[in-house]
């Protein structure tokens, strides 16, 4: 149903263009890594891949689940709270690996949080948590990395701002760009592994920003 709505609700909210590398391949089992740097990117993601034929179970914010309707729509459809600095958090790798191991592809957000920046602008990929590559040393899973593109045209900076946005976005419909290259296996020590993971779904994010004629994106 998310993915679903995603699809209907983000065309509404702005034009969404989607490119793949010609050796994609979103196949069963993968977990799929994407760049975070709005509320609104889940949603642009979701649709991008929805286009792709694709529904992935989402590593998401436990507090998300406290929200009403959407709580029981993410249980309901087996989605994965994550507990930050909680003895909790471990348990998500263990739902991310069942989820997985079923062939289902988990998209998951290695930075582990929104940049705390004010302006609209595109920035290149935070440092990466190691829960992704300790996903894919425990699984031995493909990582599919994406890059995003233009959601902080949506959401981003204040409380206020973020309203006013959403409020705005079906007026201004501003371009957004999602770009899925193709799978990698990280190999080495788990540093080795999340380095490699983020310098491919930063890659990525620089060809969706580049299509969105994004300065940072031959800054970065």
């Amino acid at each position: 149903m998310l993915s679903r709505l995603a699809d209907v609700l983000v065309p509404i909210a702005g034009r969404l263009t989607v490119t793949t590398d010609a050796d994609a391949d979103l196949a069963p089992g993968s977990i799929v890594a994407a760049n975070h740097t709005s509320l609104a990117d889940p949603a642009v993601v979701l649709a991008a891949l929805h286009r792709l034929g694709v529904r992935p179970v989402v590593m998401a914010a436990a507090g998300l689940w406290r929200v009403p309707l959407l709580g029981s729509a993410l249980a309901r459809e087996g989605h994965i709270p994550v507990h930050r600095n909680d003895p909790r958090a471990a348990h998500a790798l263990d739902l991310a690996a069942d989820a997985l191991d079923a062939g289902r592809l988990v998209l998951i957000y290695a930075e582990g949080g929104i940049p705390e920046r004010k302006d609209a602008a595109e920035a290149a990929p935070h440092p990466f948590r190691s829960g992704l590559a300790r996903l894919a040393e425990r699984t031995g899973a493909p990582v599919v990395p994406v890059g995003q593109a233009g959601a902080r045209r949506i959401t981003s900076g204040s409380t206020a701002k973020q309203l006013a946005g959403v409020a705005t976005a079906p007026l201004r419909r501003p371009r957004l760009h999602v770009h899925v290259s193709a799978p990698l296996t990280p190999t080495g020590d788990r540093a080795a592994r999340t380095a490699q993971a983020h310098g491919a779904v930063t890659a990525a994010w620089r060809t969706a920003a580049a299509g969105l004629g994004e300065p940072a994106a031959w800054a970065a």
